[in-house]
């Protein structure tokens, strides 16, 4: 199978093109500097000259260009976010919940939904939270939870907030399941669905797991039950990889 990946210059998208490369497929990116994504016809004979058979598309780019690219390919995948959800009401969030997002990120992750909704009879939507990764730089908790270790000599966690979050790893492999074989509609992908860690259990896990020294203090200061629920995917729960939680 031939996968064009957007976003390979990002966070999980290379770890999307790892979990493809390793299953046999054939992965084609989407170079912005010699096809120009405003350039529509530019953009559309580069494509057509593909012959893709999938699209992933998790980069960066405007809601247009989200419902453009799932005009064009039949079996088209789109990353969202948790972010769509505010706090209030409180999760956890099902897949048939009202998006009421207050912030401009999950506002533009909702407006590319639309565009991909309204483009596409057949789309999949894959909503993603926090991810964890040994290395992988950006969105990354185990990463910024080091930047706020380093930055404040502890690491302010809340025990009134339960994240949406999952290994990268298992969450190329759900989103490489999607693209082998497309199942319309929206999932929830989040490995944390049905433990239901708060995030203050969760920094003194990743902290065992990856032998950090961090200061975990738990704080009240954010509530939110952001869990991700429904859908017909779900992922390996947190205590799979981590076993401090495992042990309890």
């Amino acid at each position: 199978m031939r996968i064009l990946i957007t976003g390979l210059n990002g966070t999980l998208a290379p770890r999307l093109a790892e979990a493809a490369h390793a299953a046999g497929h054939e992965v084609i990116a989407w170079d912005r500097k010699a096809v120009d994504i405003e350039n529509e016809a530019l953009a559309a004979a580069w494509l057509s000259a593909q012959s893709v058979d999938a699209i992933a598309h998790l980069g960066m780019a405007s809601a247009r260009f989200a419902g453009w690219l799932a005009s064009r390919c039949p079996n088209f995948l789109f990353t969202s976010t948790v972010m769509v959800f505010d706090h209030e009401p409180d999760g956890p969030h099902d897949v048939a919940d009202r998006r009421n997002s207050t912030n401009d990120y999950g506002r533009y992750k909702a407006e590319c939904e639309d565009a991909v909704l309204l483009a596409s009879e057949r789309p999949v939507i894959a909503r993603i939270g926090w991810q964890i990764d040994e290395t992988r730089p950006g969105n990354n908790m185990l990463l910024t939870l080091d930047d706020w270790q380093r930055r404040d000599g502890c690491v302010k966690a809340s025990s009134a907030w339960t994240p949406a979050c999952s290994f990268m790893a298992d969450t190329a492999a759900a989103l490489l399941r999607l693209i082998e074989r497309p199942l319309p509609g929206v999932h929830h992908l989040d490995s944390n669905a049905d433990e239901a860690w708060r995030f203050d259990e969760l920094a003194r896990a990743l902290a065992d797991k990856f032998g950090r020294d961090w200061r975990v203090e738990p704080r009240q200061d954010y509530r939110h039950d952001q869990r991700l629920i429904g859908g017909p995917t779900g992922l390996p729960p947190l205590s799979a990889r981590l076993p401090m939680l495992a042990r309890r």
